[in-house]
C-alpha cells in the first residue's frame, strides 16, 4: 500500500509567535499535516505588506511546550511578509503546500485586507502560487481561538484536497462564539465600509510632541452578500480575495480615452 506524503502547512502571523491565536492554529494543523511556525518575534499589527529592506532580519528558534514541543518554531525580527519570504528563500527545505497566517486577534474585513499583516503574509505566499488561508476571530478568549482553529481545519482540509485558483487567498473571519454556536459558513464579498479617522497632539516618553491616531469604522454596505453581514449573523465569512489591483472593468473604458497632448 502507497502511503500519502503529509502535506507541508507553514504557519505564520501578525500577533507575534507567542500569541495564543497562533498556537491553537498551529496545533490544529498538526492533524493535517507537518507544521512548521514562521513567524514575528514582536506584534506587528497593520503593518501591511511591508518588508524589511534596510538592515538586517534576524531568525531565531523558538521553543513550545505542550502538542508543539516537537513543532520546528522560528521567530524573524521583522514583519508577516518577511516571514514568508525567508521562509521561501532560505529556511525550509521544500516548498510548502499551505500556508495559514493567523489567528488574528481581531476581525480583518472590508477595508482592514489593505492593512492587515494577516492578510499580507497569507498573499505573499499566494503570489508564489501558494494555497494560502488568513484567519481571523472578532474577539479573542481561549474557547473562541479553539471554535476559529476548528473552522481554519474543515476550510484548510477541503482547500488540501481540491486547491485553489493561482494567486487567491482564501480570507477567513469568524464570529466570536463557541464552535457549536457558528451558524455555517459564507461565501462573501469585502464590504465597502471606510475609517472615520483623527489625529490627537500629545507628547511621547521623551515630552516631545507627537500625534496619536485614533479612528472609528463605518460600514457603508447594506448588502446581504458581504463579510460583515456574515459574521453579524454568526457565520463565517470566506472571502477570496487577490493580490492583482488591477480594475480590469476600467481598462476598455479608458482605452477609449483620447490623450490629446500625444494625439497624432
Amino acid at each position: 500500500m502507497i502511503q500519502r506524503r503529509r502535506p507541508l502547512i507553514l504557519v505564520t502571523n501578525d500577533d507575534g509567535i507567542d500569541a495564543p491565536g497562533l498556537y491553537e492554529l498551529a496545533t490544529h494543523m498538526t492533524g493535517l499535516g507537518d507544521v512548521v511556525i514562521i513567524a514575528p518575534r514582536e506584534e506587528q499589527s497593520a503593518v501591511g505588506h511591508a518588508i524589511t529592506i534596510r538592515g538586517s532580519v534576524r531568525a531565531l528558534p523558538h521553543a513550545f511546550d505542550g502538542p508543539l514541543a516537537s513543532i520546528q518554531a522560528i521567530a524573524i525580527d521583522g514583519t508577516p511578509a518577511d516571514c514568508v519570504k525567508l521562509a521561501m528563500n532560505s529556511i525550509l527545505h521544500k516548498r510548502p503546500d499551505l500556508v495559514v497566517s493567523g489567528i488574528n486577534r481581531g476581525s480583518n474585513m472590508s477595508i482592514n485586507v489593505m492593512y492587515s499583516g494577516t492578510v499580507s503574509a497569507a498573499t505573499e505566499s499566494s503570489i508564489r502560487g501558494i494555497d494560502s488561508l488568513a484567519v481571523s476571530l472578532v474577539e479573542g478568549g481561549r474557547q473562541k481561538y479553539d471554535a476559529s482553529a476548528q473552522c481554519a481545519v474543515i476550510i484548510a482540509r477541503k482547500v488540501l484536497r481540491s486547491r485553489l485558483p493561482r494567486g487567491i487567498v482564501l480570507n477567513i473571519n469568524v464570529p466570536p462564539v463557541p464552535f457549536g454556536a457558528i451558524q455555517g459558513m459564507r461565501v462573501t464579498r469585502l464590504a465597502r465600509a471606510r475609517w472615520e479617522e483623527q489625529f490627537v497632539e500629545g507628547v511621547d516618553a521623551s515630552n516631545q510632541p507627537c500625534y496619536f491616531y485614533r479612528g472609528k469604522f463605518y460600514n457603508l454596505d447594506e448588502g446581504t452578500d458581504t463579510d460583515i453581514y456574515a459574521v453579524s449573523r454568526g457565520y463565517v465569512s470566506i472571502s477570496p480575495i487577490q493580490h492583482d489591483l488591477t480594475a480590469h472593468g476600467c481598462v476598455t473604458v479608458l482605452g477609449t480615452w483620447r490623450w490629446s497632448e500625444f494625439a497624432e
